[in-house]
């Protein structure tokens, strides 16, 4: 959705949870859809021959396994049963499976987004490595760490971004700085309307929160960090896609967020169509499309267009 608002022309993508990729076919129709694990797509070899002239790859490995919220190290290395595909597989490794894909399909640019935890803690080690392994696949890269609240998003969400550009490319870094005006939750908020009423574990803790923090902050335990009152001043906090956790409207409705809402919040279009998907967990999952067609938009203007001047294409 991204790199369509940025005006690119979209091909198609790698996803191995079917209920995803449908949802993905539905509002993308794209050319070439392979519903299957990152690691047998890089053993394939037959691939359109478009796909080996790629301006810009773009991967988003699943992050559970960085997160600062999970269990990080303990799971690395271990062999789990993810949301993702249903399957029993390691997530650490995909990041190092995705730059496999990168160096077998050689586009000019390729970028991997990932949450902040892969540059904090031990897993800056992860990081280091990676970016040896972009390098060693034939590109020179850059690490940004980008909050799509200052890129025209209703949103906090820190997402890192490893940008690459091939070797052979002789053009500067690309300069990624936006300074866009926040969005508080005000905008979008749909005020008195039919809310899912908040169930009993929450509520009370609900009632004691202050708007604009989570209800770990009043919960003895520290529960529910993922569980927000919105503050109409504020921008929203970071959509996670948690079924046990929901960003709580702040004020006078007590209930959780509606659709329509989380759609804004993740700066989706209000017709896009989720099929049989929860919308809070889709969006939770995505990079919010206005904050990939911002970076790709960059990309274009600083990068791909100068090629395309050069060559003519």
């Amino acid at each position: 959705m991204g790199y369509k608002l940025a005006g690119f022309d979209h091909f198609g993508g790698v996803e191995i949870d079917p209920k995803v990729a449908e949802v993905y076919r539905i509002n993308h129709n794209p050319k070439h859809l392979f519903i299957e694990d990152i690691r047998e797509f890089n053993k394939r070899e037959d691939l359109p021959l478009e796909l080996y002239d790629l301006d810009l790859l773009d991967g988003s490995p699943p992050c559970s396994s960085f997160s600062m919220a999970g269990n990080r190290e303990k799971d690395w290395g271990k062999k789990k049963q993810f949301r993702e595909g249903q399957e029993l597989q390691r997530l650490d490794d995909l990041v190092f499976e995705y730059v496999r894909t990168i160096e077998k399909l050689q586009p000019k640019v390729a970028l991997l987004e990932n949450v902040k935890g892969l540059i904090q803690g031990n897993a800056k080690a992860y990081a280091k490595n990676l970016k040896k392994a972009f390098e060693a696949a034939g590109y020179r890269v850059q690490v940004f760490l980008l909050n799509a609240a200052s890129m025209g998003v209703p949103q906090k969400r820190e997402r890192v971004f490893f940008i690459g550009l091939r070797k052979d490319i002789d053009l500067p870094g690309v300069l990624l700085e936006f300074n866009e005006h926040p969005i508080p939750f005000k905008f979008i908020d749909e005020g008195s309307v039919k809310r899912k009423e908040i169930r009993d574990g929450i509520v009370d803790y609900y009632k004691i929160t202050p708007m604009g923090k989570s209800v770990s902050s009043v919960h003895p335990k520290g529960m529910y960090f993922g569980t927000y009152k919105q503050h109409p001043e504020q921008v929203s906090a970071t959509v996670i896609a948690d079924s046990g956790g929901g960003i709580m409207l702040h004020h006078f409705e007590d209930g959780y967020l509606t659709d329509n809402e989380y759609k804004q919040i993740g700066s989706f279009p209000m017709d896009y169509n989720f099929n049989s998907m929860d919308v809070k967990y889709l969006i939770g999952m995505s990079v919010p499309p206005v904050m990939t067609a911002q970076i790709a938009h960059q990309i274009w203007l600083q990068w791909l267009s100068k090629i395309a001047q050069k060559t003519g294409d």
